[in-house]
Order: structure tokens, then C-alpha cells, then sequence
């Protein structure tokens, strides 16, 4: 009885030191990712941002140029918009970067995106929630080598790929007592210097990306829904079907 009196107080005790490095790290909740992988236009725009800003350094190894015909594109428009790591439409989504720099330069190879919507979900929310806030979480920080960090993921070794769009920013922090000692509770942004697009639009073309994202984990996600809800019906009528059925063989029998 003593050990697990201890053990749920040792369990209690790291809980809290958890809590309290978190709330000091200045970490934030997730926002919520505007999904749709039913929106044609957005994850075509989606692809667009994936192409030119993260195909240099990170791969999709999974997936081929050609399977973006299934979001309204064109062969033409692929090999006309998309393909700057080869020029075949039917080859794999490979990156621009030669694996051995990307290793002295970010200390490890860039990780495969391909599954990267569907390897992302945590207790704060799902895949793309994460990567939607993550994306939107940089601020400069001299004391990192990238001269980057991020309030999601701190430390990171990734620069911010986007920072052209969105800017500079600097999070804001509160300091407020917690358990008898004080932490840094995190508050907003403050625009250090603009991007190219104003935080609206950041914001909508990083939920683009998302977007895509997730329908890059799973393609067949919206036909796998559509063919569900058929089942579904299917199964629904075929009860009642057999329910009426099974009435009328068993009307006679006492």
C-alpha cells in the first residue's frame, strides 16, 4: 500500500514539474485547421505552396505528380507548374536537396512529409491542427543557429520556410503566479515587420497548405467517405429487408 501511495505521488509530481515546464516554455493550445480535402481550388493552392516552399528540402516519397489530377489538375498544368525536381509527371514527389547537405546544414535529412498530417495528432488536436498552428508559430530568435524558433515546437532545427509571406513577429508573454512560482503565459503577436501577404492572408494560404497536407496522407479520403455512406444506406435498407422478411417466414409459426 506504501509503494502505491509513493508511486501516485511520484505520478502527481511529474504531472505538475510537466505542467510547469510547459506553461514557462510558453506553449500554446492548437488552433483549429480549416479543412476541407472536398475544396479543389485550396488544395490545388495548397500543392502550389508545397512545390515551391517545401519540396526544396523535405520529400513526399509516397506520393506521384500525377496522382494531382485527382484535385482538378492537368498533366499539362503539372508538368507546366509543379515539376521542378524531375521531368516526369509519373515520378515520386523527391526533394531538391542533396541529402548530405541537408544533414551538415540541419545537423539530420528533413523528414518525409507524405504521412506528416497523419503522424502530427496529439491530445491537443489532430494532425493538421498542429501543422496549421506550428506553421503559424515562428518568431526570430538570434540565439538559434537557423535564427528561428517556434512557440509549438521550440528549438526546432527547421528555419521558417514561409517567412517571406508572413514576416517577422515577436510573441508577447505575460508573467503570472502559478503554483507559487511565476510563469510566462503566452498572449499574442506583435508584427515586427510585414510580409508579402497581410496575417489574413498568411493565414489562409497556410490552411491551403494544410489542407493539402492532409489529403496528400490519404488520397482516397473522400472517395473512402463517399463509399461508407453507401455501405451504410445499403446495410440500412437491407435490415429492414431482412427484418420484414424473418416477420413474414415466422407470421405462422406458434
Amino acid at each position: 500500500m506504501n509503494k502505491f501511495k509513493k508511486l501516485a505521488l511520484g505520478l502527481v509530481v511529474a504531472i505538475g514539474l510537466i505542467s510547469g515546464v510547459q506553461a514557462a516554455g510558453g506553449g500554446v493550445s492548437w488552433d483549429k485547421a480549416p479543412v476541407k480535402t472536398t475544396d479543389l481550388a485550396s488544395l490545388q493552392n495548397g500543392a502550389k505552396l508545397f512545390v515551391n516552399y517545401c519540396l526544396n528540402c523535405h520529400s513526399a516519397a509516397y506520393m506521384r505528380f500525377n496522382r494531382l489530377r485527382d484535385i482538378g489538375l492537368s498533366e499539362q498544368q503539372i508538368k507546366d507548374n509543379l515539376l521542378f525536381t524531375t521531368d516526369k509527371v509519373g515520378e515520386t514527389m523527391k526533394a531538391a536537396i542533396d541529402p548530405k547537405q541537408a544533414k551538415d546544414w540541419f545537423g539530420a535529412n528533413p523528414p518525409d512529409l507524405t504521412l506528416v498530417a497523419r503522424s502530427r495528432a496529439g491530445h491537443d488536436g489532430t494532425g493538421a491542427d498542429y501543422l496549421y498552428t506550428y506553421l503559424r508559430s515562428y518568431y526570430r530568435d538570434d540565439t538559434k543557429a537557423t535564427g528561428w524558433n517556434n512557440l509549438v515546437f521550440p528549438s526546432v532545427g527547421m528555419p521558417h520556410a514561409l517567412w517571406e509571406l508572413q514576416g517577422e513577429r515577436r510573441p508577447l508573454f505575460e508573467a503570472k503566479q502559478e503554483h507559487g512560482h511565476e510563469v510566462q503565459v503566452f498572449k499574442g503577436w506583435e508584427q515586427v515587420t510585414p510580409g508579402t501577404m497581410t496575417p489574413l492572408q498568411y493565414d489562409q494560404a497556410v490552411g491551403d497548405l494544410v489542407n493539402y497536407l492532409q489529403w496528400m496522407g490519404e488520397p482516397a479520403q473522400n472517395s473512402r467517405v463517399r463509399i461508407g455512406v453507401w455501405v451504410l444506406l445499403f446495410l440500412v435498407v437491407f435490415t429492414v429487408i431482412a427484418w420484414r422478411l424473418n416477420a413474414a417466414y415466422w407470421k405462422d409459426v406458434k
